[in-house]
């Protein structure tokens, strides 16, 4: 049996589900005696707890239920091209290699969690972001600016949060089908509820395309994304309560000049001990994999299949308004490959703590963390965060916090292109912010600075191209947001200026935008609906000298949706309608990595309870 279509059993591992209230998925919600913070959601990924945006004293964005119902995007990469300070840049459509660029630092740099578990690819660091499949997601949390007192290595740029499905109530569940061009289909079923105590959920996806053509007179190269999630809780009367996620998505994906069949799985088992009754004690253990196995032209195949293990435990302590949260974590990297690494594991052990201090107004939030690694030693890093509320309606911000980046598995010990002696980046990021949410509209905005140093640039050297610390880096910035729901109309905007900037030689980043926009707005019409998103960016270089540049470009998505009977969903998405050319990376000889044109999917939807 192929590793491809078998279901690991779940191991003693694991990482904590960020949040006090793991069924409490946030939704907005008014503060106590005023609509002021209507349109104020709740997030659980910027401090570990279940706050308010502005609580938080962070730059958040919310992506919920309906709007990625609404969207109905063909990747994942489609909800968070364009969101405040988020850059993605991809070797074309369909399940192909995809960077996320928060805040201008690298793919690496930001941590992807699916419901709490953290996603990544040991060997290249980055997180598998063509490969999660928007339709098993029911919400996502961008938390921008560093996070590593809470995160660990890699949080520089911020985190992403994607939850899955969750249950409560009474049991129902759904089945849609969806079919488009280039021959796409997709299928899905769920089912979801409640049992007394108990709370489960299931559901299941397929995802497949001809794709399109990577470069111009190309052949198409198709993808194909077969997923499935299991969530089961329980919780007892005494308040003690256990929950297990499985989830798992695998297919194949083709590029110019071979395919890609790829694993992505995450396991893990939640224990929940209110001790007290101002004391939550939480430990998670739970499982991270990604695998590939590489079939290239004329060579013979590779395989890349990484694990990550790990132990988490959070002691959620409330006193009178103010929070405490300690805990430590245990985390092993493993490497299986068909390229000798010269070191095939790691372990990471750290131990973090945070006070959240809320005296009215003012608002105080410190963290520390110190992580010890195997193969880079031991590092601290720091937070103080500040606010004051004006009123119920504005609040002020300002943050100081510190971060690093671990090299990776390919960065330390890649054969004849590793450099063992890499010392992680480090960054100082600062930041002020200020936001005002109202009974129907809200708007924010933050400005940054980001300084690197000891950069992991690849390099010649002697004739040898690897990674050394040679650069440092000053990352500026300033993100604008905003959003109103008119009526019938809901419309929320952002956009994002930063000058991402190598100090040593003074140029751009590789392949960050400097400019950025996005513009969604839809309209409810009795039991039907309408929408449009516009994303545009500016050009970006494709090279470190700033001599190959990728110009700009703009795209407009259309959808509208029919709820046609009770039960009974239509929906349609245009996406690129005015069939734009556009690229956002480059491959060696100088073609671009096109991605595809007008794409019109229609899914109907069958919901029973």
């Amino acid at each position: 049996m192929s590793k491809f279509s078998r279901f690991p059993v779940l191991a003693f591992s694991g990482i904590s589900f960020c949040s006090l209230s793991a069924t409490a998925t946030a939704e907005s919600s008014p503060a106590q005696g005023t609509e002021g913070l209507r349109l104020e959601p709740m997030v659980v990924t910027a401090n570990l707890s279940n706050q308010t945006v502005g609580e938080s004293l962070s730059s958040v964005t919310v992506i919920d239920e309906d709007e990625i119902a609404r969207q109905q995007p063909l990747g994942f990469s489609g909800l968070l091209r364009g969101q405040p300070g988020v850059d993605v840049a991809g070797n074309g459509s369909f399940g192909k290699s995809t960077s996320v660029f928060t805040r201008g630092t690298g793919s690496e740099s930001t941590v992807l969690l699916l419901d709490g578990v953290r996603v990544r690819s040991a060997t290249a660091g980055g997180a598998p972001w063509a490969f999660i499949p928007p339709e098993m997601l029911e919400r996502v949390e961008i938390v921008r600016g560093s996070r590593s007192t809470l995160y660990g290595a890699d949080a520089v740029g911020g985190v992403v949060q994607a939850f899955t499905h969750s249950a409560s109530g009474a049991p129902e569940g759904w089945v849609n089908l969806g079919a488009g061009d280039y021959d796409t289909t997709k299928l899905g079923a769920g089912l979801a509820g409640e049992y007394g105590r108990t709370h489960f959920s299931l559901a299941a996806n397929q995802f497949r395309t001809d794709g399109v053509a990577l470069a111009e007179g190309g052949d198409h190269k198709g993808y194909e994304n077969n997923s499935g999630i299991a969530r089961l809780g329980h919780v007892l009367e005494n308040g003690y309560g256990a929950n297990l996620l499985l989830f798992r998505a695998e297919g194949e994906s083709a590029f110019d000049g071979g395919e890609t069949e790829f694993a992505v799985q995450t396991a893990a088992l939640t224990l929940d001990a209110p001790l007290t009754d101002t004391w939550l004690s939480r430990l998670q253990l739970a499982q991270s994999l990604d695998d590939s196995d590489n079939q290239l032209d004329d060579e013979a195949p590779t395989t890349f299949d990484t694990e990550t293990k790990s132990a988490r435990w959070e002691n959620h302590i409330d006193v009178g308004a103010h929070q405490m949260i300690v805990g430590g974590e245990f985390l092993v990297d493993e490497v299986e490959s068909t390229t000798d690494y010269a070191e095939s594991s790691r372990d990471n052990a750290a131990i973090f703590g945070m006070v959240l201090l809320d005296f009215g107004a003012p608002e105080i939030q410190l963290s520390l963390r110190t992580d010890d690694n195997e193969a880079y030693g031991r590092h601290n890093t720091g937070a103080l965060a500040l606010g004051y509320a004006l009123d119920e309606a504005h609040r002020l911000r300002a943050s100081y916090r510190t971060s690093f980046r671990a090299p990776t598995f390919n960065d330390l010990y890649f054969p004849d292109f590793g450099n063992a002696m890499l010392e992680p980046e480090t960054a100082d990021a600062y930041e002020v912010g200020a936001s005002g949410h109202y009974d129907s509209w809200f708007w924010d905005v933050a400005v940054y600075q980001n300084d690197v140093e000891n950069l992991i640039a690849f390099v010649s050297q002697g004739g040898v191209f690897a990674p050394y610390n040679v650069d440092e880096a000053r990352i500026r910035g300033l993100e604008l947001s905003a959003g109103a729901e008119l009526g019938d109309w809901t419309v929320k905007a952002a956009a994002s200026f930063m000058d991402p900037r190598n100090l040593a030689t003074d140029n751009r980043i590789r392949r960050r935008s400097g400019k950025q926009l996005r513009l969604d707005v839809d309209r409810d019409i009795a039991a039907a609906y309408v929408g449009a998103t516009v994303k545009a960016q500016g050009y970006r270089y494709d090279d470190a000298d700033n001599e190959d540049r990728i110009p700009g470009f703009a795209t407009l998505d259309l959808r509208a949706g029919w709820a046609f009977t009770q039960d009974w969903t239509a929906r349609v998405t245009v996406e690129n309608v005015l069939d734009k050319t556009y690229a956002t990376a480059r491959r060696f000889g100088g073609l671009d990595y096109i991605n595809a044109g007008r794409m019109a999917l229609l899914t109907v939807q069958y919901d029973f309870h």
